[in-house]
């Protein structure tokens, strides 16, 4: 039986507990809860899919062991979450960032949608925010001035599996109306 709907969130989506979620979703949250020491609202939420569920943390986990570095995967993450208007991504990658001691003013404009005062993670945003418009057909112009900041093809790539992964989590979020958690309330 599905949790108690919390009024934070779309009554439509139950929020599951590891005992009300279905049976594929319950290996996740006992892993997502053990690394994060409590349940996020957003896994109960998302594990009435356990496709979703699973496949977003399979492709995070991806993206997490490509050749881009933290800070670049981060303001990749911030741009699709700015551009998607997800509120609680936001507020979870602020709490990464300043976790990986980001300057106070990149975090600040990569929350803002403006542009960085980091010239190479502000080639990453660039690059996003292309490849999202362009639907992947981004011109020769616009590879080679990611490029010529030191990313690689591989890394132009690596975004598209970015942009995936995360867009992927911006849309769920914002459909099932996670709220930030408790633990998130500075950031958000």
């Amino acid at each position: 039986m599905p949790a108690p709907v919390s009024p934070d969130h779309s009554p439509l989506f139950p929020e599951h507990s590891l005992e009300s979620a279905p049976a594929a979703s319950r290996p996740a949250m006992a892993a997502v809860a053990a690394k994060q020491g409590y349940q996020p609202a957003a896994v109960g939420l998302l594990a009435s899919s356990p496709e979703l569920l699973n496949g977003f943390l399979k492709m995070s986990a991806l993206f997490e062991s490509t050749t881009l570095d933290p800070l670049s995967r981060e303001a990749l993450i911030m741009t699709v979450a700015t551009r998607n208007g997800c509120h609680l991504c936001v507020a979870m990658h602020t709490a990464r960032l300043t976790a990986l001691g980001a300057d106070s003013g990149l975090i600040a404009a990569l929350r803002g949608g403006s542009p960085l005062p980091d010239e190479r993670l502000e080639a990453v945003r660039r690059f996003t925010l292309a490849v999202i418009e362009s639907s992947g057909a981004v011109d020769d112009d616009t590879l080679r001035s990611f490029l010529a900041h030191g990313y690689t093809s591989r890394n132009a790539l690596e975004v598209v599996l970015g942009i995936g992964a995360y867009t992927m989590s911006t849309l769920a979020n914002r459909m099932t109306a996670a709220p930030a958690d408790p633990q998130l309330a500075r950031f958000a």
